[in-house]
């Protein structure tokens, strides 16, 4: 009986298999791109190739100006001290008016900051005898944090492409503002030295 209910069944299930789908296929074509779709492979997806730094010899000033100067340093001192540590790095200024491989900016500002200064205040303990028994001493400290403002000159050296313009390179370092005269030298050329030590990036 079980097995004649099995064929049954097992026929059943062939024949509601065979019976018409009621869906039907149809083709119908896609419609048109909108206009603001691109029409080419979309190369920002994709990662910029590594810069080549080594193509970059020459160097010349943005729009051909001397970096504005602050009672600092003024233009002058500045662009011989930024044109000295260019060279440092392998990039000469441009000949007789010749193309330029990058274009050079430069910015110096007071900007302040805060300083953070722990000092430890300690007391020292004794031990002796006395006529109430013997007595312990400790030592032990107290660290008092100190917070001051200071100012100190911040140097930005900024390298653009002069083909195309965008940004190539840029870089800060900062010294402090106090000292004479010559101090002040020595300090904004340690400063932009800084900066460009990173120059061309690993």
């Amino acid at each position: 009986m079980s097995r004649r209910f099995y064929l049954l069944a097992l026929c059943l299930g062939i024949s509601a298999c065979q019976s018409n789908n009621p869906y039907t296929a149809s083709s119908r074509p896609l419609p048109p791109a909108p206009l603001q779709a691109p029409h080419g492979p979309d190369m920002s997806a994709y990662p910029a190739p590594p810069r080549d730094y080594a193509r970059y010899r020459t160097w010349a000033w943005v729009n051909d100006q001397l970096p504005a100067g602050t009672t600092w340093a003024d233009p002058a001192q500045l662009a011989e001290v930024v044109g000295n540590a260019l060279e440092q790095q392998g990039l000469r200024p441009r000949r007789d008016r010749a193309p330029a491989d990058l274009r050079v900016s430069a910015d110096l500002h007071v900007e302040k900051r805060l300083r953070q200064v722990q000092e430890d205040y300690g007391y020292a303990g004794a031990y002796g005898g006395g006529p109430y028994g013997n007595r312990y001493g400790m030592y032990n400290s107290v660290p008092i944090v100190r917070t001051y403002e200071v100012q100190v000159l911040v140097v930005r050296i900024s390298l653009f492409d002069a083909g195309t313009g965008q940004p190539v390179w840029s870089a800060s370092a900062e010294t402090g503002t106090q000292g004479n005269q010559l101090e002040r030298a020595d300090a904004l050329r340690e400063a932009v030295g800084r900066a460009l030590a990173s120059y061309p990036p690993s």
